[in-house]
């Protein structure tokens, strides 16, 4: 607008000195002016117009799109760390020991060599039908459970996982056990041979991929889920009766048929005594067990006399 009316304004002057000096004898006068009028008027109208200065607002605005591009290249790089440390924690393996399985004594308990000195190993969170407890038959699936951990692990090499609590009540060794890169309580649970159960914290660590996996034996209706209400959160269904699980076994001393008797000595050590052992008559049972083998798999020892 500024050049508009500079433009028009001299265009005025020199119209009025065009008047003046229109007598021949100013000719060559008029004739610079015309030229200097033309030469004017071409360059205000090429001119490009001064540029105009960054407003308060525009300084505002202009800071805002710089910290919103910031903001944005803040988020892609949590983004991608939050990728990278997704990614690390999958590639993370569990820590193992290692160990060679001696002697299996059901599907979820077994015996190991571990570090020179030989372990009781309880399954942690599943649980395979009954073979060889004192009060109840063997239940359904229970030799197939077992028949697969002897044929799986016997005189393996084997990786021992450690969860939180370490030990059950009977001083049993609590893990996830692992043959190769895979687990051997995930591999019971696919064939539908044992349940997810005694699920205590904080030994939970897989509890959610153990369910899953057990959603799908459920729904194939595979194993132990073949028959009809067999298994449940409770146990295994024999006769009307629901089997206990090991951490809650228990037998009364002196009542039934089963004669060896687990004693736990003033310094913590489990023994079971068999009947015409010296020290049996006098031994006071904790426990009383129908099989040495029942007795090894509840953590006790032979006595020596």
């Amino acid at each position: 607008m500024f050049n508009f009316f500079l433009i028009f304004t001299i265009c005025c002057i020199l119209g009025i000195i065009f008047c003046i000096f229109s007598q021949k004898k100013h000719k060559v006068k008029v004739h610079s002016f015309i030229l200097l009028i033309s030469v004017t008027f071409i360059a205000g109208c090429t001119a490009e117009p001064p540029a105009k200065k960054p407003t308060e607002t525009d300084n505002v605005q202009k800071a805002d799109e710089l910290k919103q591009e910031k903001a944005q290249e803040n988020g892609s790089n949590q983004t991608a760390e939050t990728e990278i440390n997704i990614e690390q924690q999958s590639a993370v393996k569990p820590i193992l020991i290692p160990a060679v399985v001696t002697r299996v004594i059901d599907g979820d308990t077994i015996e190991i060599n571990m570090n020179g000195k030989t372990e009781v190993v309880r399954l942690l969170l599943v649980d395979t039908p009954e073979t060889k407890h004192p009060a109840k038959p063997v239940q359904p699936f229970g030799l197939e459970a077992s028949n697969f951990a002897k044929a799986t692990l016997t005189r393996k090499q084997v990786g021992i996982e450690i969860d939180i609590s370490e030990r059950d009540n009977y001083g049993r060794l609590l893990a996830y056990l692992w043959i190769g890169d895979k687990m051997f309580n995930e591999m019971l649970l696919e064939k539908a041979l044992a349940r997810v159960a005694y699920i205590y914290p904080p030994n939970t660590k897989y509890v959610d991929q153990f369910r899953s996996i057990q959603e799908k034996a459920q729904k194939q209706a595979l194993g132990i889920w073949s028959l009809e209400n067999y298994s449940s959160e409770e146990g295994f269904e024999t006769d009307g009766q629901t089997a206990e699980g090991p951490s809650n076994e228990s037998k009364t001393p002196g009542t039934g048929s089963c004669k060896i008797k687990g004693n736990i000595s003033s310094s913590g050590e489990k023994i079971y005594h068999v009947s015409g052992s010296q020290h049996y008559d006098i031994t006071k049972a904790e426990e009383m067990f129908c099989t040495e083998e029942e007795a090894e798999a509840a953590g006790y020892r032979a006595s020596k006399r």
